[in-house]
Parts: structure tokens; C-alpha cells; sequence
């Protein structure tokens, strides 16, 4: 029943675009991630 499927380049290309937006929003939100917490260290500390 289950039939072979040619992804071919087209697929190819739209994972490796998938694969880079996905780790440069995992990479913007953990650098904010960090900068509030280093924010909210300097708080406490004045």
C-alpha cells in the first residue's frame, strides 16, 4: 500500500529553509532569553 515518494530538490530546498528559520528564532529568543535575565540580575543587585 505505502508508495515511494521522490521528495526531489524542491523538498530538499524547503527543509534546509525550514531547518535555518527555525534555529535563528531559537537563536533570537534564547539571546533575549539572556539579556532579561542579566537585566534582572543588575536589578537586584542596586
Amino acid at each position: 500500500m505505502a508508495k515511494d515518494v521522490e521528495v526531489g530538490v524542491a523538498g530538499s530546498l524547503t527543509m534546509i529553509v525550514l531547518f535555518t528559520s527555525v534555529a535563528f528564532l531559537l537563536r533570537s529568543f534564547y539571546k533575549r532569553y539572556t539579556r532579561l535575565q542579566a537585566r534582572g540580575e543588575n536589578e537586584d543587585r542596586d
